[in-house]
């Protein structure tokens, strides 16, 4: 579980049998995460689609990197690969929640590797060679020290790197002899022991892997008993926690190792309600327990997944992992539907559906990032799902143009679809016309323009879910536009949701001047 690589990970839960599309073994270097798009301020062929003979995997959050802001759960799959990062320091920093602490772990590590060179009688000094009034918290820490002393990098970077948290694993083991109550000493030990884990030897048995994740877990414990606020250590340890479930496969050991992953992601987020992180990497727990639970009650849990991943993208519009991960899920939601027949009840969401919502997202990701690899191909899987020339299409209530106050019984239930361009209000005919696109629509299509509604994404302002009175009964959409505000009525709160990010989506996209990426997507 490495603190810096995009990794592509966690096979998509549910569905068909299937190969996962293939990990690519490089990509390009993450950048940091732009600052968060300014918000716009805050159906389908009846056929069955047939059976994908691949499907995507989710792509998953690593571990905080104060560098990125970003997270990961790794894959179990014996076919891992990791992407290079860039480093701003020789050794790159623990995962911590960026500007959550007062004191971060790249200041902690660039000291150490001075104090390495000036410090050497402290080095060579072990704190467990004197008495000490805590014995039993003393043999804990011998212990923890004789795993970490165990572990050899697999190369010279590694090696290295395994020297700069052996130091610090002393420092924190004699702060801890001083003060056992020192929770920053135990959430900081915390995570040299989980740094610790990942650079143990793939094929090494000595020491283990799980060993180190098993004290990491026990001292995170430790550190929240001290202090119930701490978020950030919630957080890590449910990554920690994820890791020893990958360990066991899908058995009942991991099942409930992935429940009390879920339930410490579910504390960190209740501290720290703004953490799109944390909410994404919920929502890749809660994916893999589904995939372990019973039958009856893996629905319920794969929406919450939805919800999870829904909640990180609204905190920032361009979180392109957790975009990414909605696809994916949406994409083993229309499978086991497809698979089961679903529940029967007619207002159920059709496989067809879910598969184009899938490929909404999976296609939006890629326009924000186009030069990964795992983006990339999910997309060729995918795009024959969306309603080409279009990126959504479907049904919203509409009052005439221009007349966004007209009675209820003038407003009329008609189509609308949404490219890179914007929203536009469009009849079955003119559809039929097959404009590539908004501006290439002509003749009878050209004269109704002025007769329909039509939001540029350019004018766009804000976009929200309202609950005016003034509107007919329903789901109602706002959209500002520089022009003035457009009031829609969507046929459920489930197709709301659709439609704002879809509309949310394109902005974000065209804000990070990516416009260009989703027009050939869907061109």
């Amino acid at each position: 579980m490495s603190d810096h690589p995009d990794e592509p990970a966690v096979q998509q839960n549910g569905g068909l049998e299937s190969e996962p599309l293939p990990i690519e073994e490089s990509g390009p270097e993450p950048e940091p995460e732009p600052e968060p798009t300014p918000e716009p301020q805050s159906e389908s062929n009846s056929e069955s689609r047939p059976e994908p003979e691949q499907k995507p995997e989710a792509v998953a959050d690593p571990k905080l990197d104060a560098s990125t802001g970003e997270t990961t759960i790794r894959s179990n799959d014996d076919a891992q690969s990791s992407l290079s990062a860039t480093q701003e320091i020789a050794y790159p920093e623990l995962r911590k929640d960026q500007g959550n602490r007062t004191f971060t772990m790249r200041e902690l590590l660039n000291g150490l590797k001075t104090d390495q060179g000036n410090d050497a009688a402290y080095e060579t000094s072990s704190p467990y060679s004197q008495e000490t009034p805590h014995q039993e918290s003393t043999e804990q820490n011998n212990a923890a020290m004789d795993l970490i002393n165990s572990v050899t990098g697999v190369d010279e970077e590694g090696r290295s790197r395994q020297r700069v948290l052996t130091f610090a694993a002393k420092r924190y083991a004699s702060a801890i002899e001083r003060d056992p109550e020192d929770y920053d000493a135990l959430y900081n030990w915390a995570l040299v022991l989980q740094e610790s884990a990942d650079n143990v030897s793939p094929d090494s048995t000595s020491p283990s892997k799980d060993a180190l994740l098993e004290e990491a877990c026990r001292k995170y414990d430790e550190a929240t008993r001290l202090c119930p606020t701490l978020h950030d250590a919630f957080y890590n340890w449910a990554i920690a926690i994820s890791d020893r479930a990958k360990m066991r496969g899908r058995t009942k050991e991991a099942e409930e190792l992935w429940k009390q992953a879920t339930k410490n992601y579910e504390k960190a987020v209740q501290l720290n309600w703004n953490s799109p992180q944390a909410l994404n990497n919920w929502g890749l727990a809660l994916q893999e327990l589904s995939a372990i639970v019973p039958a009856r009650e893996k629905q319920t849990i794969v929406r919450t997944a939805i919800s999870k991943f829904r909640a990180a993208i609204q905190l920032q519009f361009d979180f392109h992992r957790a975009i990414y991960n909605l696809g994916t899920v949406l994409y083993g939601l229309a499978e086991d539907t497809l698979r089961t027949g679903g529940s029967g009840n007619p207002k159920d969401v059709s496989p067809n559906e879910l598969y184009s919502q899938s490929a909404i997202y999976i296609a939006a990701a890629h326009a924000l990032k186009p030069n990964y690899g795992v983006y990339s191909s999910a997309l060729r899987l995918v795009r024959s799902m969306l309603p080409l020339p279009y990126l959504k299409v479907g049904y919203l209530t509409a009052p005439p143009a221009g007349n966004p106050v007209a009675p209820h019984n003038e407003w009329k239930r008609s189509q609308f679809v949404l490219n890179h361009e914007g929203l536009q209000q469009i009849s079955k005919g003119d559809q039929k016309q097959g404009s590539t696109g908004m501006s290439g629509i002509s003749g009878d299509a050209a004269k109704m323009d002025k007769r329909s509604i039509r939001v540029d994404v350019p004018d766009i302002v804000s976009v929200s879910a309202c609950a005016d009175l003034t509107l007919p009964p329903g789901a109602g959409l706002s959209i500002d536009t520089v022009h003035g505000t457009v009031f829609l009525v969507a046929d459920s709160w489930e197709s709301l949701d659709g439609w704002l990010d879809g509309i949310r989506l394109v902005y974000t996209i065209y804000a990070r001047n990516k416009s260009d990426v989703l027009a050939g997507i869907i061109a």
